[in-house]
């Protein structure tokens, strides 16, 4: 492994995972306190779900756990923390309190192509608590039975948002399920999409997967197709992309989700329709440019950490899969410029 801020990759990964277990340890996310030997335990109880969901990522994950000298239920938690904290947050049951921090991550889009001059955008902010800004980066996938990819992400986690070679997008927004449970973590169901060839194989691998937690999935390909998916544990609800702009914050907007979803703080509430508001509100011309969705995440969305929750916009990335472009930016997009990613 390499280098970064003067430490290894393998102790940047060690140490964004003992941050990562801290968290779920204090409570704060949860709404009680559990020691690190139950935190794990747990984890280690969610391995079979991603080894059922794909052996190939599983052997990933467990050889990036070896590599970077972290245990393989350390790597389902430092890789898929929100999802986890779902996860515990049930298994805590009435011994929860509301939590003290609540998960307020991302704005995503989905413009149609006729409104983007016949080759429509995926993008989004991923948005997260200020600590993790310093572990985000980009990387590449070839895998030997599935397309090449490129992935934003953060050290240890094996994918948060990409685009693969046949311009099959996928990525997500965060929920707060009440119905959170051992199951498999999003950074392994977005890295199973980002293996097929079309937008409905990917919406199938979602809407198939044994979630441990809430998150809300877009995804978008070169022909055009795109689906928003809130997919809770027990509870999956499709929107596909017709002729307007698909956008979608951190709250759920179907019945049958809300039913399952946990409460949330009211700012972090006003907070994600404010957003949903403003991306509906700037995607609404009738032609959509990279410069315009860049606009977007420096200002509407962008996100700036401030006391109690010091959640921050962390990264963003805008995908056109008709052209293969794909741009990234690290950190706040209004302090950082956009670097566009080619495939090899």
């Amino acid at each position: 492994m390499g280098y970064l801020h003067g430490r290894t990759y393998a102790e940047e990964i060690r140490a964004y995972t003992e941050e990562r277990v801290g968290l779920v340890s204090s409570g704060l996310w949860t709404g009680a306190p559990l020691s690190r030997d139950k935190v794990l335990a747990l984890a280690e109880d969610c391995l079979p779900a991603h080894y059922r969901q794909s052996p190939e990522l599983y052997e990933e994950m467990v050889a990036l756990a070896e590599a970077a000298g972290i245990t393989r239920a350390e790597a389902v938690v430092v890789g898929g923390f929100t999802d986890f904290v779902d996860t515990a947050r049930s298994h805590l049951g009435d011994l929860a309190s509301p939590p003290r921090r609540v998960e307020d991550d991302c704005t995503g889009f989905l413009v149609p192509d006729h409104r983007a001059g016949g080759a429509g955008f995926f993008g989004q902010t991923w948005d997260m608590h200020a600590s993790a800004t310093d572990y985000v980066i980009m990387m590449r996938a070839q895998p030997d039975q599935a397309p090449a990819a490129l992935i934003f992400t953060t050290m240890g986690c094996l994918g948060q948002i990409g685009m693969n070679e046949l311009g099959v997008c996928v990525g997500m927004t965060n929920l707060s399920a009440a119905d959170g449970r051992i199951g498999v973590t999003w950074p392994t169901v977005v890295r199973h999409a980002l293996q097929t060839e079309t937008a409905a194989e990917a919406r199938d691998v979602i809407m198939g997967a044994d979630l441990a937690g809430g998150h809300n999935y877009l995804v978008f390909d070169a022909k055009g197709i795109g689906f928003n998916i809130e997919a809770m544990p027990t509870v999956r609800e499709e929107t596909g992309l017709s002729t307007e702009t698909l956008v979608h914050t951190n709250h759920t907007t179907i019945e049958s989700t809300q039913a399952v979803e946990t409460d949330r703080p009211s700012e972090l509430q006003r907070s994600s329709h404010r957003r949903l508001k403003a991306a509906t509100e700037h995607l609404d011309g009738p032609q959509i440019t990279a410069e315009d969705l860049m606009t977007l995440t420096r200002q509407e969305v962008c996100q700036t950490a401030s006391p109690p929750y010091r959640i921050e916009t962390s990264g963003a990335a805008i995908m056109r899969p008709k052209t293969k472009d794909f741009w990234a930016v690290w950190g706040s997009p209004r302090l950082n410029d956009y670097t566009r990613i080619k495939f090899p």
